[in-house]
Order: structure tokens, then sequence, then C-alpha cells
């Protein structure tokens, strides 16, 4: 298997991707970041995400993906979106997941949530931090594991990532991607 991993996510201000009621309001979706991220899904071999993501975007559900859950033991493919497999990591690996989805190699896309990104911090090649400086989300859910006690900036530089140049998605909302990269070890 063979495999180059990007993650995708926009955060405010405060390193937020959800309100407190765990969706993503609409203050934090822009037309600059959306074409982005559709663009890079739709190259993707494979999209990742928790239970609680999803793109809603006209191309879902013809887009293979793995849903991590814990409401399930056995890889299944979910009854609702047959390019789905419903995923539960303690008791099935990445690669075994894989296998089962039929994919062995190509851009693996992880869209979320926090616990989803945490589990693959150490396999990012690239992480794409949107950013929405004049959004804040005060109580709202951190982007990843541990933010909002450090910042997003400061998980990915934890996990061996150097910023790239950020590129300007919506520059009426000021609102820029950064590739995050490994360095070559």
């Amino acid at each position: 298997m063979s495999f180059h991993f990007e993650g995708y996510v926009i955060v405010s201000a405060d390193g937020m991707l959800a309100d407190a009621s765990h969706v993503m309001p609409d203050s934090l979706k822009f037309r600059g970041d959306k074409l982005f991220f559709e663009q890079a899904l739709d190259g993707a071999a494979l999209i990742v995400h928790g239970r609680n993501s999803h793109e809603q975007q006209p191309n879902s559900a013809k887009r293979k993906r793995l849903i991590a859950t814990r409401k399930i033991k056995a890889l299944t493919v979910d009854p609702e979106m047959p390019n789905a497999t419903l995923w539960n990591p303690e008791h099935a690996s990445f690669e075994e997941a894989c296998a089962f989805a039929d994919v062995a190699s190509g851009r693996v896309a992880i869209i979320g949530g926090p616990v989803v990104f945490e589990m693959f911090m150490d396999r990012y090649d690239t992480f794409w931090l949107s950013e929405a400086p004049h959004v804040a989300l005060p109580g709202g859910e951190g982007c990843f594991v541990d933010v909002p006690s450090r910042t997003p900036h400061e998980v990915l530089r934890s996990h061996g990532l150097s910023p790239g140049t950020p590129y300007m998605l919506d520059a009426a909302h000021d609102v820029t991607v950064t590739p995050w990269r490994r360095q070559v070890r």
C-alpha cells in the first residue's frame, strides 16, 4: 500500500472547527475555502472522517470513504452510503480498512473531527490549515484534541510539520490556507 496523507480543516481565530453544539456554523463557511476543499476531495482516493464530519457536496456520494465509529466492531459497508466503510480503529487497522474498501494507493484526505485528525498526526505528508481570522467560536470544538490549550500551529509543529506559504482563499474575509508539510527525514 502506498498512500499520501493530507489533512483538511478550516478554523476560527480561536482554533475551533465547530460551535459548542459540534456544528460547523455558517460564519465559518467561505466560498473560496469550499472550492479549494471540494477540488481537493475530488482528487482523493479515500476520505476519512468521524461520524460528525461530512463535506455535503454534490460529489460526496461518489467518493470512497472510511467513517470512524465506535458503534461497530467488524468492518462493514455503510447501509446508507455504498461507497462508505464503517471502521472502528480499535478493532481493525487502517490498512485492513483500506483493503476492505478496496483502496490500495493514492491520496488519503483526512477531514476530521479532532479524534480522527489525531489518529493520523504522525502520518500526514501535508496538512492544509485554512484560517478565518475574523471568526470567533467561544466554547466551540477545537480542531485538534489539544486545542484550545495549544494552538493549531503548536500542535502541527509538535508533530514535525512546518508551515509553507499561505494562499489567499477569500480576500474580503482574510481567509487563507497554509500547507503544513512534513520535513524529509
